[in-house]
């Protein structure tokens, strides 16, 4: 395989490069000090623009060490942050026992169809991290559904529309029968309920590449004219501990399984200290993006270190731009 040395920049006019993505001078925008009740950390928030205003749903991890959902509502997205004085979505083990030790790391899609956003969750159980779902039309009431597959499987997020009129669902289960390694699969349903039709939509590579032996979703999939647009996180593993860094792929628009283009380098990576250093250092990890429509800039939403949220921006042209110039993905098992 030719390795691609676009590398993670594009050229200014005058022949520099710059950053795919610019972090914003505020970072990081939120920390447990903004919760107005004792948590120990804020981080891994879904995002959504809900009344015209940006909506993030975070991981707050109380000191117990259970995770529950917050949501932070903000004019600009990055201050003057209006947070719930409780949790506003709180794990319920007696209705719910899958989510016995907490909830973790939601993903938030607009579903037009259903009127309604879909929140994916991570329940924490007995058997393990699973993937489950709520749906909600105002944030304060939520319809549970429940688990949707079942352990050990995360980093779960819908397509906002149905797909060959199926539903779409990105995944990470961990098949230990299978390839070795952690994988991002598809899967597809008629009802959100009942899920077939699982296959692997992209293997972690092997070896020493940034995404070895373990990949996931990052952020929930952006349809653009020119294919769904996706964000997931590598991790590579060192003497020192794991480095979780972010990559981008490109899906076909009506048949998601075909993998047009996945980027070889990593675009984006832990180099600040709050995403150096923190109760797990060397993470970034983006799960919620927005996108200004008019002027196609898009807001990244990120954990650092799972000790805070930042927020980083790019223009999608120049997202678009780079990810075309990256190699047509084999999608194989073995790099």
């Amino acid at each position: 395989m030719t390795a691609y040395k676009f590398e993670t920049k594009l050229k200014n006019n005058d022949n520099t490069f710059k950053e795919l993505f610019q972090r914003h001078p505020a970072n990081p925008i939120l920390t447990a000090k903004n919760w107005s009740y004792p948590v120990n950390t804020v981080f891994n928030p879904g995002a959504t623009i809900f009344h015209s205003r940006v909506l993030l749903l975070a991981r707050v991890e109380d000191r117990r060490g259970f995770s529950h959902l917050t949501k932070a509502i903000s004019e600009d997205g990055v201050t003057n942050w209006q947070i719930d004085d409780a949790p506003t979505l709180e794990p319920d083990p007696d209705n719910y026992p899958e989510e016995l030790w907490g909830i973790e790391d939601p993903r938030i899609t607009w579903l037009a169809e259903l009127g309604k956003w879909a929140i994916t969750y991570t329940a924490y159980s007995r058997g393990g991290p699973l993937v489950a779902m709520a749906l909600t039309d105002d944030f304060v009431k939520f319809d549970r559904r429940g688990p949707v597959m079942p352990p050990e499987d995360k980093d779960a997020a819908l397509f906002p529309r149905r797909i060959n009129g199926k539903w779409a669902l990105i995944h990470r289960p961990i098949a230990a029968n299978y390839v070795p390694g952690a994988h991002i699969w598809l899967s597809y349903s008629d009802d959100l309920a009942h899920w077939g039709d699982r296959s692997v939509l992209m293997h972690a590579r092997r070896g020493a590449w940034w995404d070895g032996g373990k990949i996931g979703l990052a952020a929930p999939p952006l349809e653009t004219a020119e294919g769904w647009l996706l964000f997931y996180h590598g991790v590579k593993k060192t003497a020192s501990g794991s480095i979780y860094r972010l990559g981008l792929a490109l899906l076909d628009l009506e048949d998601p399984h075909k993998v047009r283009h996945r980027s070889d380098e990593w675009v984006f990576g832990p180099t600040e200290r709050y995403e150096r250093e923190g109760d797990v250092d060397d993470v970034v990890f983006p799960s919620g993006l927005v996108l200004d429509d008019k002027t196609g800039l898009l807001k990244m939403y990120y954990g650092g270190a799972d000790s805070c949220i930042a927020m980083a921006t790019a223009s999608l042209g120049d997202l678009l731009e780079y990810i075309r110039k990256c190699p047509e993905s084999k999608n194989e098992a073995l790099y």
